[in-house]
């Protein structure tokens, strides 16, 4: 075959390549109207910021002093999240019961926590209701001293206020205040569940509590998960507000650095690029969560 020839043969004529179809991928093709823009807005601002944390010595020093405090961010919002989740699904559990005694309870405990603002609840919990708890305990152990049982009254009377971290009234407070929300979301989740299913459960011999762990709770925790990892995300953000007991999070921390600094502009956009990575990668953890249950579930 001549060297003419060989240059106007294409590889896709080879016999390997019979039938093989390439296009040339065209911007016309793309539905600009459903592309992510606000992902990619994302992208680009974390682009500028890791730029201009690496290139500026106030904005690098400001960065690395703030995120110090992203472990007990982390383990505040992990801790309280768990007790709230507990909470939550015995609170739900008692919403729909028929017995007046934990209906009302549990109705009286989520009005209660729903119609105060969440920073006048965190102070309440925090100054006021682990104060009087630990008086309490305190009173109890005098009570106890009094009737002859010294051992455990003296130990229930060494409890003192102080000994109680502020980092832990932070985790009492947020869990008291998300295991009310936790409880609607745990509710919701269980009355979607028909009745069909907890009558076919009884029918089979099995008691309530049996038909409502094996059968319907199940069913409810998976239809639930994606509205607990969006509490989950808002409980992370809601726990800035413990920075108000002097806990050291990000956000106490950053308001330390630009007291001290007045670096004010560098200390709060670090603060607020640090929470605003960690919220959308859970809220896209969430999605693809989402996704692959609703996936398996058809």
């Amino acid at each position: 075959m001549a060297s003419s020839d060989l240059e106007r043969t294409s590889l896709l004529d080879a016999p390997a390549f019979e039938g093989l179809k390439l296009r040339r991928f065209s911007l016309k093709e793309v539905n600009w109207r459903e592309f992510p823009w606000w992902f990619a807005a994302l992208i680009l601002i974390a682009v500028v910021t890791l730029v201009t944390v690496l290139t500026s010595p106030t904005f690098n020093e400001a960065f690395f002093f703030i995120i110090a405090g992203l472990g007990v961010t982390v383990s505040v919002t992990l801790a309280a999240f768990v007790v709230a989740v507990v909470l939550g699904l015995i609170t739900g559990l008692g919403r729909i019961s028929d017995k007046v005694l934990p209906k009302n309870a549990a109705t009286l405990y989520v009005e209660l926590v729903r119609g105060v603002p969440m920073l006048v609840l965190i102070f309440f919990i925090a100054l006021v209701l682990v104060p009087g708890i630990i008086n309490g305990i305190n009173a109890l152990g005098a009570a106890l001293s009094n009737i002859g049982i010294g051992s455990i009254g003296s130990f229930f009377s060494a409890v003192a206020i102080r000994d109680i971290p502020m980092a832990l009234r932070a985790v009492i407070a947020l869990s008291i205040t998300y295991g009310a929300f936790l409880a609607e979301v745990f509710r919701a989740g269980i009355q979607s569940i028909s009745r069909g299913q907890m009558e076919a459960a009884r029918s089979q011999g099995m008691s309530y509590g049996q038909a409502m762990r094996y059968v319907i709770l199940p069913q409810a925790v998976r239809n639930v998960l994606p509205a607990l990892g969006n509490d989950f995300i808002s409980m992370l953000k809601d726990s800035s507000l413990v920075s108000v007991l002097a806990v050291r999070d990000i956000t106490q921390v950053a308001k330390l650095y630009a007291g001290h600094s007045f670096r004010f502009q560098q200390a709060y956009i670090s603060l607020a690029i640090l929470y605003l990575v960690m919220t959308v990668s859970l809220s896209l953890l969430v999605k693809v969560i989402e996704r692959r249950y609703c996936h398996d579930g058809r």
